[in-house]
């Protein structure tokens, strides 16, 4: 019974007719390293033969099939031994995280000291540098200056109701406005009459005081 090939769940196959080439990354980082194109000396004879045969036919094209019987019963065994020979050569690059079972790089995502990967195990002086800008980025927000418009929404405005669009014609509104920019509907119900200074009920057409007329 041969060996089974081991690391193989962060591999990419770029393997062809003609020859093998594997791409290994890292979980964490997704850099790698790719192997050297390795050519399959059947696939190659094959294309020749088939190009031969595309111009000749004949004896050149019977060759180009028994090529390819050829080259199919073996490719499968080359490429296995091409992959087995792959990750050797980058297995020492690579180890794999006992906590999360990732397979990292071990030159930017492997904590020696801890015997864990870099997520399971960050470094702290990276994190503590990390959560210092987030915290200085919190404190730009926190003391940015308000544009003039904001500094209106004090707590007196935001007790009125403010609506986000207009509830007649439904466009919406970028501001807190008295009056609808599209229509001109009155947005601020007032609860006074404007000439008596009477207090008015909800959807009120006229005072009741003074019969000024309010819509």
């Amino acid at each position: 019974m041969t060996d089974a090939i081991q690391f193989t769940s962060n591999v990419t196959d770029h393997c062809t007719n003609t020859g093998f080439q594997f791409e290994f990354h890292c979980d964490r980082c997704h850099s790698g390293y790719k192997t050297r194109f390795s050519t399959f000396v059947a696939g190659a004879a094959a294309s020749v033969l088939g190009a031969a045969s595309d111009l000749f036919g004949g004896i050149f094209g019977k060759a180009r099939q028994v090529s390819e019987h050829a080259r199919s019963a073996t490719w499968h065994q080359a490429r296995d031994k091409a992959f087995a020979q792959a990750v050797e050569e980058v297995k020492p690059s690579f180890i794999q995280c006992p906590r999360c079972n990732a397979w990292v790089c071990r030159e930017r995502c492997w904590s020696q000291k801890k015997g864990l990967c870099k997520t399971c195990a960050p470094d702290l002086g990276v994190e503590m540098a990390a959560a210092q800008a987030s915290k200085s980025v919190e404190e730009v927000w926190a003391h940015a200056a308000m544009a003039e418009e904001d500094k209106k929404l004090h707590r007196e405005a935001w007790r009125e109701g403010i609506v986000a669009s207009c509830p007649k014609c439904e466009k919406p509104l970028a501001s807190n406005a008295k009056f609808c920019p599209e229509c001109g509907f009155a947005l601020k119900k007032k609860d006074e009459c404007p000439g008596c200074g009477a207090k008015l009920s909800p959807g009120a057409k006229f005072c009741p005081e003074c019969g000024h007329k309010l819509v």
